[in-house]
């Protein structure tokens, strides 16, 4: 489990929170994570039923809009992959995976490697050495591969080409994965692909379009509004060890806020990351004087971002 590491940074001063601050907020809730989780999953399962009747009736072009705000919840299922990563979206450790493991199959992220991947982010965040956030990150070189790097598509298929790497090949080089791990995260693969593979074969033997519309069409559209949105957690932040000064939290809308599981209060998050997902408004209200970097809306942020990513080309 991740640990809340303490900031020392010359000229910062500690965190404000006391231990029994700390224990109060930290306090994981099943009911909370069940409301959160059922509540996703619901609208995910209602929309796409309206992008199958409405494509099935009047063709997929009348569906697009619908796609569009299944892509944006499918997508955001990644939250529920993270704090499912993080053990905190539950007390129980089993809900935490029941909800964590669909989450990532549905946006094809491994639920292992990744819970393994977020573990070293936490640990050297903004380090370009070591963050495997960094290292694995798009290096754009011009304003196309920039704009696809913004489209996320790039991401997803970077990691389904590792994962299907690590089914083929069964072996695991990337330095986050410790060796005793490696030979789990080749199975995890190896059941990632099989089924998929499987479902695969199923759309075809039942000549159903299903999955393609509600599921894998919407998933693409999803990550051009997940991509902005990962970028701004840290993207033209200082490269220190301070959370405070590593991470951004961005002021958005309730509903953001709500669909993204208040991971916007992303500085929050990474200075105490046992604080489950529903107690971080309540963090921000202890510790937002300690925030170096704030964004101020979603589209005024990606501005930022973007215009950071080619003024660090322009320097390299």
């Amino acid at each position: 489990m991740m640990t809340d590491a303490t900031v020392s940074e010359p000229g910062h001063r500690l965190k404000p929170l006391t231990p029994a601050m700390l224990r109060e907020l930290s306090v994981r809730s099943n009911l909370r994570g069940a409301a959160k989780s059922l509540s996703h999953y619901g609208l995910v399962v209602l929309v796409g039923a309206l992008v199958w009747k409405v494509s099935s009736a009047w063709g997929v072009l009348w569906a697009l809009p619908l796609m569009a705000v299944q892509g944006y919840f499918v997508a955001f299922l990644f939250m529920a992959l993270h704090e499912t990563a993080h053990k905190t979206a539950f007390r129980s450790r089993g809900l935490n995976l029941a909800v964590g493991y669909p989450s990532a199959f549905i946006i094809g992220q491994p639920y292992e490697y990744y819970c393994l991947f977020h573990w070293d982010h936490h640990r050297y965040t903004q380090d370009p050495d070591k963050d495997p956030e960094l290292i694995v990150g798009v290096k754009p070189t011009s304003d196309t591969q920039l704009a696809l790097a913004y489209s996320g598509l790039l991401q997803v298929a970077g990691r389904l080409r590792l994962m299907l790497g690590h089914a083929v090949t069964g072996k695991v080089t990337v330095p986050w994965i410790p060796e005793n791990k490696r030979a789990t995260i080749v199975r995890e693969a190896r059941a990632y692909a099989g089924l998929y593979a499987l479902l695969l074969a199923l759309s075809l033997w039942f000549s159903s379009a299903l999955l393609l519309w509600v599921w894998i069409v919407p998933l693409m559209i999803g990550q051009s509004f997940l991509r902005p949105y990962l970028y701004a957690e840290h993207t033209g932040c200082d490269r220190t060890r301070s959370a405070f000064q590593n991470t951004r939290t961005t002021y958005t809308s309730a509903i953001v806020k709500w669909f993204a599981w208040n991971m916007p209060y992303h500085v929050e998050h990474h200075a105490y990351p046992s604080i489950p997902f529903h107690a971080l408004p309540k963090l921000n209200e202890i510790v937002d004087g300690e925030i170096v970097h704030r964004g101020r809306g979603y589209i005024r942020t990606t501005r930022e971002t973007w215009a950071w990513f080619r003024r660090h080309r322009q320097i390299g």
